[in-house]
């Protein structure tokens, strides 16, 4: 069979194949989503502002979106959260689970209104914390008054270049994580999969903290502030599962089949 391949004309054959200048494509973004349990800002404002301190580099000009769900019904100023969110150097992008006013007061502040999972019951008692599922979802981050022992977070998706993920617990990620994502963990990080992105374990002195992953092959490693960049690992064999802790001063990086 004979194809000819010169009907085309140059020209035209490069106007086929031109990119258009413009397209709208879905996207999945990992977002933190702020969720207060009450509607008092100064308690807001120091609760939030502690939760920044626990990992500054990850919530410093973050997108948030408010989720008013749990927010006791008294009425609020919305404008007033959203002036306190970008003092706090956080930057909203939307509302959830909001009441007919609160949804009239973020599009006034061209906020748009965001679904949820849920619709909001307002009629109902506040659900257990109890209830919550075992895995949680790494964009959520919930402002609580009560202290509790942090649980760990467990991920099964591929952790993506420009997604970041914070738990003040230990984290389980059980799919790669990509050049340009960022992992950052209270306690030991565990990567069954390849790193390639940046991980902080022992956020924000935990010096007891380890990183242990199958294949090191991370743009930065740090455990309690003290880190290392991929140009200081020095670790020769990139293919065997390692783990990482703090010797002193020292990152010391040595293969899993040590401790066999």
């Amino acid at each position: 069979m004979l194809f000819i391949l010169n009907q085309i004309p140059m020209s035209q054959a490069s106007q086929v194949y031109q990119k258009p200048l413009l397209e709208f494509k879905s996207s999945t973004l990992s977002v933190p989503v702020l969720l207060p349990r009450t509607n008092k800002l100064d308690v807001v404002r120091s609760l939030v502002t502690e939760k920044i301190k626990q990992a500054p580099d990850f919530f410093k000009h973050s997108p948030v979106i408010v989720d008013l769900g749990e927010v006791p019904s008294e009425a609020l100023d919305l404008s007033e959260w959203v002036t306190l969110i970008r003092t706090l150097q956080l930057l909203p992008i939307g509302v959830r689970n909001a009441n007919a006013e609160q949804e009239r007061q973020a599009l006034a502040l061209h906020l748009p209104i965001l679904s949820d999972h849920h619709t909001r019951d307002t009629d109902s008692e506040p659900k257990s914390l109890s209830a919550a599922p075992a895995i949680a979802q790494p964009e959520d981050i919930v402002i609580e008054s009560e202290q509790k022992i942090p649980e760990t977070l467990t991920i099964t998706q591929p952790v993506r270049s420009g997604q970041r993920i914070y738990t003040e617990g230990d984290l389980i990620v059980l799919a790669q994580v990509s050049a340009g994502a960022e992992i950052i963990a209270g306690g030991n990080v565990h990567v069954y999969h390849g790193l390639r992105g940046r991980v902080l374990a022992g956020v924000p002195d935990n010096q007891q903290a380890r990183i242990f992953c199958y294949h090191l092959q991370a743009e930065l490693i740090s455990i309690a502030g003290t880190y290392k960049v991929s140009e200081d690992i020095d670790f020769p064999d990139k293919s065997e599962p390692v783990q990482v802790y703090l010797k002193g001063s020292t990152l010391v990086i040595e293969p899993l089949s040590t401790q066999l």
